[in-house]
């Protein structure tokens, strides 16, 4: 894992020559794999960078694992998509002020066979009853991210205690989303992700969305500075300018990256109950 500690060493290096305040006009990102996998990074980094000459360095990890590194003090800005472990964050101290930023939704995605009979559903509960009825093949991230614990409350919704009841049919692969999917792919399995990384994963074999609408299934991304106060070594200035960026001019960012004409994220800074 690329740390502060490791980048700053790492920066230290390069630098031969030139002013040391330009090198370090940079921030590093904790943040989830599916903002990175989906593209959206790719797309607005550029433009923020163009605006502020602030570069962002992101450490994509599942949301858990974004957050420790951001307990840790080894990065300046957490930007991820758990609610309730967010707001455990603010709680502890580790994080100044949460602002939304955007939306999108998780989807059942299945193989086109549809081994437990669930294609076209907009119930997602049921469709689990249903996959672990029939002991069909289920992907789990088993990361600890926030797609890993959104699935874990889905099966807690459907009635099932996922850790006792799980069988040969459920596999924990402890991975990010992308490679979720290509393991899913690999054995026409059923898997839970986002609707962002789905559309940009092109490995998709026989694999289909077999579960969709269900409103228990939307995904709200936040964004938290690391408190400077437990760490002073955190770029209070330039992160806020990242935060401040995102719930603005950002939206727009935001709102205009499309894969094969489909928005992937939708905006939402000035919703103040997201």
């Amino acid at each position: 894992m690329l740390t502060r500690r490791l980048l700053m060493a790492v920066t230290a290096t390069l630098v031969f020559g030139g002013s040391a305040s330009a090198q370090e006009k940079s921030i590093l990102v904790a943040s989830t794999t599916s903002t990175q996998d989906s593209g959206l990074f790719g797309h607005i980094l550029p433009m923020f960078k163009a605006r502020t000459g602030i570069d962002v360095k992101v450490v994509a990890q599942g949301t858990g694992q974004a957050l420790d590194t951001a307990r840790r003090g080894d990065a300046d800005v957490v930007f991820v998509h758990a609610r309730a472990a967010e707001e455990k964050f603010l709680a502890g101290g580790f994080g100044v002020k949460r602002y939304p930023v955007m939306y999108n939704d998780f989807i059942l995605v299945g193989p086109k066979g549809d081994p437990a009979g669930i294609k076209g559903s907009k119930d997602i509960t049921a469709a689990l009853v249903a996959i672990k009825a029939k002991g069909a093949d289920f992907i789990s991230r088993g990361d600890k991210s926030g797609t890993h614990q959104a699935e874990l409350n889905l099966w807690k919704l459907a009635g099932i205690d996922i850790a006792r009841d799980k069988g040969p049919w459920y596999k924990e692969i402890g991975q990010g989303m992308g490679a979720a999917l290509n393991t899913a792919s690999a054995a026409n399995a059923y898997v839970l992700a986002d609707r962002g990384t789905w559309l940009s994963f092109k490995n998709r074999g026989e694999l289909m969305i077999a579960v969709e609408g269900d409103k228990r299934l939307f995904n709200q991304y936040g964004v938290m500075l690391v408190n400077p106060e437990k760490h002073p070594s955190v770029k209070k200035d330039f992160g806020q300018q990242f935060i401040d960026w995102l719930v603005s001019e950002g939206q727009r960012a935001i709102a205009d990256y499309k894969v094969n004409g489909e928005q992937l994220f939708y905006p939402n800074a000035g919703d103040s109950g997201a």
